[in-house]
């Protein structure tokens, strides 16, 4: 079953349409990046942005804030909206269920469908971003990483208090928050800043090789770069299950794929709106999109833990309940009508 309904959806043109349109829009902005060497300043415009032109290697991260906030939630909905609504329009769901087929197996195999076209999607955004950054902007100079990317005050970047996490604002996401104005940075070497350069450029430049900078400005080996990337990654994937489960409980509500993408885009928007809003203070840490910023902590020195755990948790509970949900009312309901 669940073979079948992965070639249905791997099977369709759109669906690599869609994927390639994700993987183009990084591809786009590190073209203009390149052809114009402007980045925007740090704390502005999305994450790793900022520091792209000094290393090429940080692009991935970067293309993943691009396409989070918004295209990767909207690829998401409609692929979980049309899993079984889909089905129900082009009347091709009552045949199946005609089928010895269990329908609490057929949910199952649509819900594993979703995952799977997540972990390819971000899986071909990662990988492509990494090839554009790198053949663009190149590996780049790890110290000039390191003094590109500011100092981060406090735990969690942004992650503490209830203001936002990992930089989500009003705004959109955003990058490491520069240093205050006027203020002096760390002496090299100081305990406690992170920094692991020294007085002398030449040592610094050594002990600094091949690697570039976490947020908080210490120096990433490649192999501790990559495995920060697939934390990153995996838990982008699910902060993506929250969308899917949404967008498939609406897809087994109603017969119209366009409705139940649109319903799950109408939550996540409300979502977003009552995370900015003051007033909405004692459910903001419920809402699904809370944590989905928190992705960003996987990069500082160290990994602020915190927010990602409550991200996960979160995330999976929207699953839980809503898949409980949807199976309710696949079972019982005759939606192949």
């Amino acid at each position: 079953m669940i073979a079948v309904e992965l070639r249905k959806l791997f099977g369709r043109p759109r669906t690599w349409v869609t994927i390639g349109l994700l993987c183009l829009l990084p591809a786009v902005v590190a073209g203009f990046l390149a052809s114009t060497r402007i980045a925007p300043p740090p704390g502005q415009g999305a994450a790793f942005l900022s520091a792209v032109l000094q290393s090429g290697s940080l692009y991935p991260a970067a293309a993943l804030a691009l396409v989070l906030p918004i295209f990767l939630p909207v690829a998401v909905a409609v692929v979980g909206g049309d899993a079984v609504a889909g089905e129900s329009t082009a009347g091709t769901l009552r045949y199946l269920l005609v089928r010895p087929v269990r329908r609490t197996a057929l949910l199952g195999a649509k819900l594993v469908s979703v995952i799977v076209f997540v972990v390819v999607t971000v899986a071909a955004v990662a990988g492509s971003s990494y090839v554009v950054g790198v053949a663009l902007f190149g590996a780049g100079d790890p110290v000039a990483v390191v003094n590109a990317i500011p100092q981060v005050a406090g735990p969690g970047g942004g992650g503490g208090g209830d203001q936002g996490s990992s930089g989500s604002s009003a705004n959109g996401p955003a990058a490491a928050a520069p240093a205050a104005p006027g203020a002096s940075p760390p002496a090299a070497g100081t305990p406690g800043t992170g920094s692991t350069t020294t007085s002398d450029p030449t040592e610094a430049r050594d002990r600094a090789q091949d690697s570039v900078s976490s947020l908080s400005g210490a120096p990433l080996s490649p192999g501790d770069l990559a495995l920060r990337l697939l934390g990153a990654m995996g838990y982008i994937t699910i902060s993506m299950l929250g969308v899917g489960a949404i967008a498939l409980f609406l897809s087994t509500v109603t017969a119209s794929s366009l409705g139940a993408t649109l319903g799950a885009l109408a939550a996540l928007i409300t979502s977003q709106v009552l995370v900015t809003l003051d007033a909405a203070a004692s459910v903001t840490p419920y809402l699904p999109t809370r944590y989905w910023l928190a992705w960003i902590d996987f990069f500082r020195d160290p990994i602020f833990l915190r927010d990602i755990r409550s991200g996960v948790l979160v995330q999976l509970a929207y699953v839980v309940v809503l898949m409980v949900a949807a199976w309710a009312n696949f079972t019982t309901k005759d939606v192949g009508t």
